[in-house]
Protein backbone atom coordinates (compact mmCIF):
# COMPACT_ATOMS: atom_id res chain seq x y z
CA UNK A 1 0.00 0.00 0.00
CA UNK A 2 1.28 3.40 -0.93
CA UNK A 3 1.73 5.54 1.82
CA UNK A 4 2.31 9.73 1.51
CA UNK A 5 3.80 12.27 3.67
CA UNK A 6 5.36 15.69 3.77
CA UNK A 7 8.42 16.89 5.81
CA UNK A 8 11.90 17.69 6.23
CA UNK A 9 14.78 15.46 5.06
CA UNK A 10 17.38 15.16 7.68
CA UNK A 11 21.18 13.67 7.66
CA UNK A 12 21.47 11.73 10.86
CA UNK A 13 25.48 11.25 11.61
CA UNK A 14 24.81 7.42 12.83
CA UNK A 15 27.25 4.93 12.14
CA UNK A 16 28.21 5.42 8.19
CA UNK A 17 25.11 7.89 8.30
CA UNK A 18 21.66 7.64 7.67
CA UNK A 19 18.89 9.88 5.76
CA UNK A 20 15.49 10.29 7.10
CA UNK A 21 12.11 12.23 6.77
CA UNK A 22 10.92 13.86 9.58
CA UNK A 23 7.01 14.59 8.84
CA UNK A 24 5.36 17.91 10.38
CA UNK A 25 3.91 15.24 13.09
CA UNK A 26 7.03 14.25 14.07
CA UNK A 27 7.20 10.65 12.38
CA UNK A 28 10.96 9.54 11.10
CA UNK A 29 11.02 7.67 8.23
CA UNK A 30 14.20 6.01 7.13
CA UNK A 31 15.17 7.07 3.06
CA UNK A 32 17.47 4.42 1.61
CA UNK A 33 20.50 4.75 0.42
CA UNK A 34 19.40 3.97 -3.30
CA UNK A 35 16.92 7.24 -3.12
CA UNK A 36 17.13 9.64 -5.77
CA UNK A 37 20.22 11.91 -4.75
CA UNK A 38 17.44 15.38 -5.73
CA UNK A 39 15.60 14.68 -2.48
CA UNK A 40 18.68 13.98 -0.22
CA UNK A 41 19.55 17.21 0.71
CA UNK A 42 19.02 18.18 4.60
CA UNK A 43 17.12 21.03 5.05
CA UNK A 44 14.69 20.88 2.27
CA UNK A 45 10.71 19.93 2.53
CA UNK A 46 9.34 17.56 0.32
CA UNK A 47 5.89 15.57 -0.48
CA UNK A 48 6.92 11.74 -0.78
CA UNK A 49 4.88 9.26 -1.83
CA UNK A 50 6.22 5.24 -1.38
CA UNK A 51 6.14 1.93 0.79
CA UNK A 52 6.66 1.38 4.18
CA UNK A 53 9.02 -1.44 4.42
CA UNK A 54 7.98 -3.79 7.72
CA UNK A 55 10.20 -6.35 6.20
CA UNK A 56 13.78 -5.21 6.40
CA UNK A 57 15.96 -3.75 9.39
CA UNK A 58 18.61 -1.44 8.97
CA UNK A 59 21.65 -0.78 10.99
CA UNK A 60 20.67 2.85 11.94
CA UNK A 61 17.16 1.67 13.32
CA UNK A 62 15.60 5.71 13.41
CA UNK A 63 12.48 4.91 12.25
CA UNK A 64 10.44 2.49 9.28
CA UNK A 65 12.27 2.73 5.83
CA UNK A 66 9.89 4.57 3.53
CA UNK A 67 10.75 2.96 -0.10
CA UNK A 68 10.40 6.31 -2.27
CA UNK A 69 8.44 5.88 -5.26
CA UNK A 70 8.07 9.25 -6.82
CA UNK A 71 8.52 12.91 -4.53
CA UNK A 72 8.13 16.60 -5.30
CA UNK A 73 10.49 19.02 -3.68
CA UNK A 74 8.67 21.84 -1.76
CA UNK A 75 11.51 24.24 -1.53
Amino acid sequence: MSTTVTGTIEHRDIGTGAWALVTDDGVTYELPRSTDKQLLKSGQTAKVTGKVRDDIMTAAMIGPVLEVKSFEVIN
